[in-house]
């Protein structure tokens, strides 16, 4: 016994509804399938669900179908919004290249940049190490120097000392001989001793 032919109206039970739809949706991909590789014909089958859920079937590339749809029907299937939609894209992918192309000259100036102040840095620590040596080249002079005006400090002094030795000398002599006669201290007492 045969199934019977059902009512085409819309299954108002949601858990139906959707048996149904599962199954005839596998049904309907199954017979693309077979008209595809049975009668080497080209099939898309693109099916929504009420859910929004999309399932589909492409023997071969859906573009090249759809382009041989507007050859052969002259219809278009792409809206106003649709190429406004490509313009769109088009100039987003424009603006990505004029973007990488300004990102590569970013880079490059970013390279230039951190080349130039490696340069820097070592050029300031190549003048920072020669100020050091020449600070401590000045500092050990300096130390020679003090050295040298010490010795010379005391090379003065020493000579200083012998010209006040020399000039005390002569001035003794030279008291000595101003004196003219020696004198003789007298008692004024008699020494009582000589009494006796």
């Amino acid at each position: 016994m045969g199934r019977g032919k059902i009512e085409i109206k819309r299954i108002e039970n949601s858990s139906n509804r959707q048996v149904t739809y599962s199954k005839r949706r596998n049904g309907i991909l199954k017979k693309a399938k077979e008209i595809s590789v049975l009668c080497d014909a080209r099939v898309s089958v693109i099916i929504f669900a009420s859910s929004g859920k999309m399932h589909e079937f492409s023997s071969t590339s859906l573009v090249d179908i759809l382009d041989q749809y507007h050859k052969l029907t002259g219809r278009r299937l792409w809206d106003a919004k649709q190429e406004n939609l490509d313009n769109e894209i088009n100039k987003v992918k424009k603006d990505n290249d004029n973007m990488q192309i300004e990102l590569k000259e970013l880079m490059m100036l970013e390279d230039a940049l951190e080349n130039g102040l490696t340069s820097i840095r070592n050029k300031q620590n190549e003048f920072l190490r020669m100020m050091r040596k020449k600070t401590q080249s000045m500092e050990e002079e300096q130390d020679q120097l003090n050295c040298q005006l010490r010795q010379l400090e005391i090379a003065s002094m020493n000579r200083n000392m012998g010209e006040i030795g020399e000039v005390f000398h002569q001035r003794e002599n030279e008291y000595q001989t101003q004196i003219p006669f020696a004198f003789r201290v007298q008692p004024m007492q008699p020494n009582l001793q000589e009494r006796f």
